[in-house]
């Protein structure tokens, strides 16, 4: 049986540096290129096996034209088609995504659009693609749909949503949303756990497009009108997009629209992650592991990892061999160019040797 869903477009914004995962993600080789759970497969090709079992042909993908021709390699499917759309510049995810929805709004009168990141994990397909198909459904009322994740622990590295009313005619299955919030302190986050009714932001949006940029165009009318005329004239993107502000699609869209009622939520439990640093990655790789084994998680050949008396996460991407005695929760992450060593409680400091690397003899490493 086919699980398509009729006039259902996937739009994957492929961008940012990862730079919590350097070495291993690099400006020029980010971590929606990489294979980050050894499946083979890289995290934006997941994504497109994943959405695709949805949508059929209907897959777009936004990204950095530095970045378009490794999109094309990895996803061959899409070449020829004018389903990779380049942006000329980095400007956020309000543009990535409003450019696709102006380009469906003209191309598919019927299209839902669902906007999911190239580079995050989904371990229970099934359950994300019936969130998905209730989410589909909603949308096409003119709401915009997020899907809230349910938080398995009190997170201060994700924004959260929080939703306390059902959403009318849709009780069982959606809430509407009173507010995005940003990423809250231990203590607050534990606080919303215990309150249980707020849920982990993962950017995942489902709308119709002419919605989304209606209320783009009710709180910044020429970002809206930019994009419209873009999709008009696609020949001026060149021009057009230096003008686009840098705005992510949560400040532009989604905060405001919550505020006037326009926001509704279908609560989700798929096993999502977003990757963000090595001690997540060390975490989804341990919850993945099928037979019990001791010394630290490698990602890679194992073959090239000796331990002694310690834990942690190591990643051999240069050939060398690496040796790791007597140290708890190591990160160690080799590459031809870069050595990381770090733990994993320090993981999220990984971008602040990135930030460092910039206006150096080093630059290139970053």
């Amino acid at each position: 049986m086919s699980l398509s869903i009729e006039s259902f477009w996937a739009v994957v914004p492929a961008g940012g540096a990862g730079t919590r995962l350097w070495p291993l993600s690099r400006q020029s080789a980010p971590k929606f290129l990489r294979d980050l759970t050894g499946s083979g497969r890289s995290l934006l090709q997941e994504t497109f096996d994943r959405l695709t079992v949805l949508t059929d042909d209907r897959f777009m993908v936004v990204t950095g034209a530095a970045h378009q021709d490794a999109v094309l390699e990895q996803l061959p499917e899409l070449a020829g088609t004018e389903r990779v759309l380049a942006e000329p510049s980095p400007r956020d995810s309000m543009a990535a995504i409003g450019l696709a929805a102006a380009i469906l709004e003209r191309r598919d009168p019927d299209a839902v659009l669902g906007s999911f990141a190239a580079d995050h994990v989904i371990t229970r397909a099934k359950k994300f693609t019936e969130a998905v198909r209730t989410a589909v459904d909603i949308a096409k009322e003119g709401w915009l749909v997020t899907l809230g994740i349910e938080p398995t622990f009190p997170s201060t590295a994700y924004g959260y949503i929080h939703s306390s009313l059902p959403l009318e005619g849709h009780e069982d299955v959606a809430g509407l949303v009173d507010a995005f919030v940003e990423k809250p302190s231990a203590d607050v986050a534990a606080g919303y756990l215990r309150q249980g009714d707020y849920r982990w932001n993962a950017g995942m949006f489902i709308v119709k497009p002419g919605v989304l940029l209606d209320l783009l165009a009710t709180w910044h009318p020429d970002f809206a009108a930019r994009l419209r005329a873009i999709a008009a004239k696609p020949e001026t993107l060149a021009e057009q997009w230096p003008k686009l502000p840098k705005l992510a699609i949560d400040y532009a869209v989604a905060e405001p629209a919550a505020s006037a009622g326009h926001v509704a939520m279908v609560p989700a439990s798929f096993g999502w992650d977003d990757v963000g640093d090595f001690d997540s990655l060390a975490t989804l790789l341990d919850a993945a592991l099928t037979v019990d084994s001791e010394g630290p998680t490698v990602l890679g050949d194992s073959s090239l990892v000796s331990s002694v008396d310690s834990t942690g996460l190591v990643v051999p991407n240069s050939g060398r061999m690496i040796a790791v005695v007597g140290l708890d929760d190591i990160v160690v992450v080799d590459t031809p160019d870069a050595v990381l060593v770090t733990t994993r409680a320090r993981a999220q400091q990984v971008k602040q040797v990135v930030a460092g690397l910039k206006n150096t003899a080093y630059e290139d490493l970053a």
